[in-house]
């Protein structure tokens, strides 16, 4: 009681005005922040009374001291709370999870714009569509859209590589309009971007009619060729459409969010209406398993926007909020997108109907959800048994060393959280300290370099893992065990032993095996992690190793160096510079005449000696 009537007495000393607080447990961790319009009133409530849910009580039971942060608006309070959540990950804010596996199509703010598919959204001028349903999904639209407006897939940079090279076979096919020609200035080029970003946006109607026009012009100029690139561009914009559903007048411009919670499954339903259309949903999982309330319910959906996710003229919600809360998500919204866009809760007509569709789709994805946890929890149960586990782990991270030789040595890590491979905390440590190929201090300076970043507030290192495996037997667990244990860290660790044939065989901890020849379920799953973890490993490594080759292969001749090099490699592969003969090889930038000559006689002399 002493604790709480501190903390009410700090409560009631804060000012009435709009702020953020920060909750810390007595370790200083910070496991809650939240934004008030009156700081005082809010903070006071914790520690008054004990009518909380069960997750808010929970908080407030750990909750030592609490910061503030004084605001002007409750608008700047929203802005900041959103900042201070991504950046400390709070255990007890309600939080999408793994919502940066969720795929996007990224339109980036450079002159020469590119477009491409990310799972990362930054706080950057960048535009953001989607989120997609899966990488199949945003893969799709985005080579629709490149396709349609022959935009370029290169790797090249422009304005900085117009006129350096060649134009690919890409401009030959009439797939793309080639801006390394110098031939299309960047507004026209942008004007294209710009159309790609409205078809991304579900408005194909408009983008459709741009091209029946340009199809009608080409042709009465007897330009027949170019009516026929331009009518293929239609029938690919014609299916992309054909795939989206009208669900409204054509005029309506979108999103739908539900949030339920069944069976303490929480799930955040989005529906995204563009041109009458729809043409994307996904169905969040949330950390909550409880009813939100309204306070939480706005900041997940600004969270949502933060990173720079297009905006439509209308967000509609499924539930009732406070209209205080509800004026605020709009205002907030439409600073984000710099025009107006309302909040609504609609409670008939075809508004009323899309939030009973969203309502729906919200309850079939945690009933799938919650069956998928049962079958998981299953096993994880079963593998905490077999591994003598406190607590049924949330957090696995595996690890593998791969080399070639004595080069390109990494360490792979990578995680299971939450019932499913994290590819998004996926890591690879490039191995600078061992002198040549040593699987020990390899992985003893992976480990040390990611176990260090525990507590760090960093979105995945950060966290602390609840088991780690290592493939590897006893003397793998050790240097394990020492590497936890100079950081002063308590993690269980245990090793992955295959047999004679490179197959998992069992698991041990250091000093006694643990089999599970007999567990199938368990099995699968060690194998699989064990399996993923030296993928990953072994794609890095070899790209590393192909890499290395090809460039000293060519730095092996007299006045090529790193820079000539890839100068070379950059404009036609190995196997043509070995054939190619002088005059081609001058025309490359860095490349004179000189050092032409001695790339023809150096392989010249090498395929003499094959003879």
């Amino acid at each position: 009681m002493a604790r709480i009537e501190r903390l009410r007495n700090k409560a009631n000393s804060l000012p009435s005005v709009p702020g953020v607080y920060i909750m810390k447990d007595a370790d200083g961790r910070i496991i809650y922040v939240g934004k008030s319009k009156k700081l005082k009133n809010r903070v006071t409530t914790y520690f008054t009374g004990n009518n909380h849910t069960l997750k808010t009580a929970k908080m407030v039971s750990l909750v030592d001291d609490f910061d503030y942060i004084v605001c002007k608006t409750e608008i700047e309070a929203l802005t900041l709370e959103n900042v201070l959540i991504k950046r400390h990950m709070p255990k007890y804010n309600i939080r999408l999870k793994d919502s940066k596996s969720y795929p996007y199509i990224k339109v980036t703010a450079d002159e020469y714009p590119k477009l491409f598919v990310t799972r990362e959204r930054s706080s950057d001028k960048a535009k953001y569509y989607g989120p997609y349903q899966g990488a199949s999904s945003a893969y799709a639209a985005l080579d629709a859209v490149i396709k349609v407006f022959s935009l370029p897939t290169c790797k090249r940079s422009f304005p900085k590589d117009i006129g350096r090279e060649r134009p690919c076979i890409y401009r030959d096919m009439g797939r793309c309009i080639a801006p390394c020609a110098g031939n299309i200035t960047p507004e026209e080029y942008r004007q294209r971007v710009r159309s790609a970003e409205r078809v991304l946006d579900g408005n194909t109607a408009e983008a459709r009619e741009m091209l029946r026009i340009d199809m009608e012009r080409a042709a009465e100029m007897l330009e027949f060729e170019r009516a026929a690139a331009i009518r293929d561009q239609l029938v690919a914009l014609q299916k992309l459409s054909e795939k989206q559903k009208v669900v409204a007048d054509v005029k309506v411009n979108r999103d739908v969010f539900a949030i339920t919670v069944v069976q303490g499954v929480g799930v955040m339903s989005m529906l995204s209406i563009r041109g009458g259309a729809l043409v994307n949903k996904n169905e969040f999982i949330l950390s909550a398993q409880e009813q939100l309330t309204s306070e939480e319910a706005i900041s997940l959906i600004a969270s949502h926007y933060d990173g720079g996710s297009s905006l439509p003229r209308e967000v509609m919600l499924a539930f009732d909020i406070d209209g205080e809360d509800s004026a605020l998500l709009g205002e907030y919204l439409s600073l984000l997108a710099e025009r107006k866009v309302a909040v609504k809760i609609p409670e008939r007509g075809d508004g009323r109907a899309l939030c009973d569709m969203a309502i729906q789709n919200a309850k079939e994805s945690a009933r799938q959800y919650r069956l998928e946890g049962e079958r998981e929890n299953k096993n994880i149960r079963r593998l905490s048994q077999l591994l003598g586990l406190y607590e049924l782990p949330r957090r696995i991270e595996a690890y593998d060393i791969s080399n070639i030789g004595n080069e390109n040595i990494v360490a792979s890590m990578v995680v299971w959280s939450d019932g499913k491979l994290k590819k998004s905390d996926y890591r690879l440590f490039s191995i600078k300290t061992t002198d040549g190929a040593d699987d020990y201090g390899s992985m003893r300076e992976a480990l040390s370099r990611r176990l260090s970043h525990i507590g760090d507030g960093s979105a995945s290192l950060g966290e602390m893992p609840d088991v780690i495996f290592v493939d590897g037997g006893d003397a793998h667990v050790g240097v394990a065990k020492s590497v936890l244990s100079s950081l002063s860290l308590e993690i269980p660790v245990f090793g992955m032993v295959k047999d004679d044939y490179h197959k998992t065989r069992a698991l041990t901890d250091g000093n006694n095996e643990i089999s599970i020849a007999k567990e199938f379920d368990m099995y699968a799953f060690i194998y699989n992690l064990q399996e993923e973890a030296h993928r990953f490993a072994v794609k890095s490594s070899s790209k590393g190793k192909i890499k290395t080759m090809t460039h000293s292969s060519l730095e092996k001749i007299e006045g090529i160096g790193p820079k000539k090099a890839k100068a070379l490699l950059a404009v036609m592969p190995l196997g043509k510079i070995r054939t190619a003969g002088v005059d081609e090889l001058c025309s490359v930038k860095g490349i004179g005449r000189a050092d032409a000559e001695r790339i023809v006689a150096y392989f010249e002399e090498k395929r003499g000696k094959k003879k």
